[in-house]
């Protein structure tokens, strides 16, 4: 005869026979309070990613840079390094085709300078430096890229990229910088074509690249478009012929514009307007 199983159903140790040897049921711990977790590795703030070293010494994007790594174009301290997250510190001796690095991640902002701001880092006269306008911009340490005078207005770049600064302040490279010209009385078309032919100022020769009266507007205003930075070059060109410079706006820099950048106000430069500036032969 079969046995009945009374005890169906039940858990262990509920069993109604006297003596049962099987051990309560205890739930499982899920956790044991004397093992210790491991403790949260916290990251050094001295010390960053080697592709995001590379971007931010304007190289390339991060991602690009994990190619550079892995083919082998980099190196640290020496030692060529082919891991991917791998970690340097900024005093590392960081290198990309054997040229060394800068950390520092460039930046890039445009003004639309105002009057009365010089454009200098500090003036031991107490007047206003264009620095004060763009002191919310960035924490970095930025300077612009060549000058105006305190009562020129229009375009001004500032940046940390010392190469790209060079480059845009050389002659030889021929930025186009083009200058909307209040004069004091009408241009006569003579003297136009005198500045357009060149002239001979106190400290040599000059030549304009274009200048031309503009549609619409009285004589008095004339746009100019030059690649010289000698100091005043604008004004005193139309001095040397007896004008006086009303009003002075640069409107064109390294083909960047004013445009939805009103005066007093900056902004960043975009990805591409680096790119163009950069392909600046």
């Amino acid at each position: 005869m079969a046995k009945s199983d009374s005890n169906r159903g039940k858990r262990p140790g509920q069993g109604s026979k006297k003596g049962n040897s099987q051990k309560p049921y205890k739930r499982q711990a899920t956790s044991n309070p004397r093992l210790k977790q491991a403790p949260v590795k916290k990251s050094n703030p001295d010390e960053i990613r080697l592709n995001r070293y590379i971007a931010n010494a304007g190289i390339c994007s991060r991602r690009e840079a994990d190619t550079y790594i892995a083919a082998g174009n980099v190196s640290v301290n020496g030692k060529v390094i082919t891991e991917m997250g791998f970690k340097v510190k900024r005093s590392d001796d960081v290198r990309f085709d054997g040229k060394r690095l800068n950390p520092e991640k460039k930046e890039y902002i445009l003004l639309n300078k105002p009057k009365n701001f010089i454009t200098t880092t500090s003036d031991e006269k107490g007047r206003r430096t264009v620095m004060e306008l763009i002191s919310s911009a960035t924490k970095s340490r930025l300077l612009p890229v060549g000058r105006l005078d305190r009562n020129t207005t229009g375009l001004l770049l500032f940046t940390n990229d010392g190469d790209l600064t060079k480059k845009l302040t050389h002659p030889t490279h021929g930025v186009r910088k083009i200058y909307h010209v209040h004069l004091d009385k009408s241009l006569s078309l003579a003297d136009l074509h005198q500045i357009e032919a060149g002239l001979e100022l106190e400290d040599g020769s000059i030549e304009v690249d274009s200048i031309s009266f503009i549609q619409g507007a009285p004589k008095r205003e004339i746009g100019v478009e030059i690649h010289s930075g000698r100091n005043r070059i604008v004004r005193r060109i139309f001095e040397h012929l007896g004008y006086e410079v009303t009003k002075l706006d640069r409107v064109i820099f390294a083909g960047l514009t004013k445009k939805d950048l009103p005066r007093g106000h900056w902004r960043h430069l975009t990805e591409q307007e680096v790119i163009n500036l950069k392909m600046i032969k």
